[in-house]
């Protein structure tokens, strides 16, 4: 069997033997397309760094029945080495003035800052001070403090809640003193305008325009006051300047500060019989959030770049605007049309968009790998067949873009979502729009939304199939701890149809499920669930809905006993530390 080595200390130059390793997986890769058979490349310990993004093509498949594997050296055995894939840049030269360090970083861009591994959050306040008004192109306030904000043009308004299910974020362009002796914030375009134009709802005879306003305001100077957190100035082009207020004990000298660099660390398009096993990705950022755009997010993993919206009305005098399209966030490790790519023992962390997507393509497994730490979402797969999610532990995602789920599925055919462990995520915990054949099986989803609301531990939307042989089932899942108020923990929604969902445990949410939505549930079954308290519409089903064997146990001993071998095989099949 062929082997490949890499070492962070290599040589390019070397044979790529154990004695004399290759120093870049690049160099791997195209040494790999001269070779024939079962092709192993062994990554030895160490941060493996990227200056671009590792591309695998069509041409760096596996070849007759064989297969490429990239792993960690002694994968599978107590020798197993640590190996990280980085797409970051280590920060030095820092200047000490007044408790704050500093750093000219000349033309870095980042919106994300790790500091001894740990996640350093951007500085920021909450709210914007003094009495406010919205305008047509931002805000006045009759406060004076925007006025001493060190580089205007680098703040972000962070608008949690435009509806209940979505977080935006707007630029700032500006900050003067208006005439009437306000002061004048001016938003960048277009991201401001589309804004006003995307968030307009009513409900219960109240009228909202806009992304209304901020909940937060991000990253100046002057917002430097909790320890642990961070600014990028970008004031001088290509003279940019980061600053960290440190943690008791941190010390410029000792402690190691990382910016991600790369928004992708490994695109893989086209390839097939490829495996990834035993590699932690991590450090990688997504940065058109600061560009004129800014992120009008809308639903799920979806956020709007412009064009139609429209009116949906759901009730007497309710309505909301929606977008006629979205674009997904993308993934920091990506597969476009591959077939046979498995991806297993693998930790996705420190990641500023998605952690891995998938994107068309066939035959995905993706098991037994961590994802953390993650500003998006876990794992989302767009218009992929038989696409396997299995034995996977997804926690702390969407810290930048809460409403991303832990894992998402849409258009996808035949895909199964098996046995894994979502927990402390700010919105859904397993999404699946519009799809055929999807399986949802044997998870547990603990501690979902945690932020937002209007959603729920695991939530369908949309049609899932055309008959009971290729629409959803929802089995044998445990959810616990939908915590937010106006939620569903199993919520079938917007239009569902051909849904099987049954013997499911739901504990401690704000509401187990809804039967009642708009568009309505059609050929949707509730079947031998348990929860400890009856769903919204259970007295009265609405047509399109089979509701029967249900129990409800109110008392949480008693439901825990009845329910102990359901318990007892949902979650991950081999536990991690810390998920007991």
């Amino acid at each position: 069997m062929p082997e490949l080595f890499v070492a962070p200390d290599g040589d390019d130059s070397a044979s790529g033997t154990r004695e004399r390793p290759f120093a870049t997986l690049d160099r791997a890769r195209r040494a790999a397309r001269d070779l024939t058979g079962e092709i192993v490349v062994r990554l030895r310990a160490g941060t493996h760094l990227l200056a671009a993004p590792l591309e695998l093509t069509e041409a760096d498949s596996g070849r007759d029945g064989h297969r490429v594997v990239y792993e960690s050296y002694g994968y599978g055995t107590a020798e197993r080495e640590e190996v990280v894939i980085s797409g970051g840049r280590t920060i030095s030269g820092w200047r000490e003035r007044d408790g704050v360090w500093s750093a000219d970083v000349g033309d870095l861009d980042t919106r994300q800052l790790h500091v001894d591994g740990r996640r350093a959050e951007r500085a920021g306040i909450d709210g914007l001070p003094g009495e406010i008004t919205m305008t047509g192109t931002g805000y006045t306030t009759d406060s004076t403090a925007p006025l001493d904000w060190r580089s205007p043009a680098d703040v972000e308004f962070v608008h949690r809640g435009v509806y209940p299910w979505t977080e935006a974020r707007c630029g700032v362009a500006s900050v003067s003193r208006a005439g009437d002796g306000r002061t004048a914030i001016t938003m960048v375009r277009p991201a401001f305008g589309r804004a006003l134009d995307l968030y307009n709802s009513t409900w219960e005879g109240q009228t909202s325009r806009g992304p209304g306003l901020p909940t937060r305001v991000e990253n100046d100077a002057a917002f430097l006051t909790e320890p642990g957190t961070f600014v990028l100035d970008r004031s001088r082009p290509g003279r940019h300047v980061l600053r960290y207020l440190p943690r008791p004990g941190e010390h410029p000298d000792r402690t190691r500060v990382v910016a991600p660099v790369l928004e992708t660390l490994v695109r893989v398009s086209g390839a097939h019989d490829v495996t990834f096993r035993g590699l932690t990705f991590a450090d990688a950022t997504w940065l058109r959030p600061s560009g004129p755009d800014g992120f009008l997010h809308y639903h799920g993993s979806g956020f709007y770049v412009g064009g139609p919206v429209n009116t949906v009305a759901f009730g007497e005098g309710a309505s909301v605007t929606v977008p006629d399209e979205m674009v997904t966030i993308p993934a920091c490790v990506t597969f476009e049309e591959v077939s046979d790519v498995r991806v297993e023992g693998c930790r996705f962390t420190r990641l500023g968009a998605t952690g891995l997507g998938v994107s068309g393509g066939a035959d995905v497994t993706v098991r037994g790998c961590d994802f953390d730490t993650l500003a998006a979402g876990g794992v989302v797969v767009t218009g992929g067949r038989s696409v396997l999610i299995e034995d996977n532990l997804v926690r702390h995602t969407g810290l930048d873009y809460p409403g991303s789920p832990g894992i998402a599925l849409t258009g996808t055919d035949r895909c199964t979502v098996a046995h894994n462990h979502v927990a402390d995520v700010p919105h859904c915990g397993i999404v699946a729009g519009p799809g055929h054949g999807t399986r949802i099986l044997h998870n547990l989803a603990a501690g979902t939304m945690r932020a937002l609301a209007d959603g729920g531990g695991v939530y369908l939307a949309g049609p899932q199939g055309g008959s009971p042989d290729d629409g959803a089932v929802v089995r044998g899942n445990v959810i616990k701890d939908t915590i937010t108020p106006y939620n569903f923990a199993l919520y079938a929604d917007y239009g569902a149809s051909w849904v099987t969902i049954e013997e499911n445990v739901v504990v401690r949410a704000d509401s187990t499920a809804i039967l009642n939505v708009w568009p309505p549930l059609e050929n949707v079954v509730y079947r031998g669930n348990f929860w400890d308290a009856d769903p919204l519409g259970a007295d009265a089903p609405p047509g399109g809905v089979v509701y029967e064997d249900n129990t409800t146990i109110a008392d949480e001993p008693e439901l825990a006993a009845a329910t102990a071998a359901i318990q007892d095989r949902a979650g991950l099949l081999t536990p991690r530390a810390g998920t007991a």
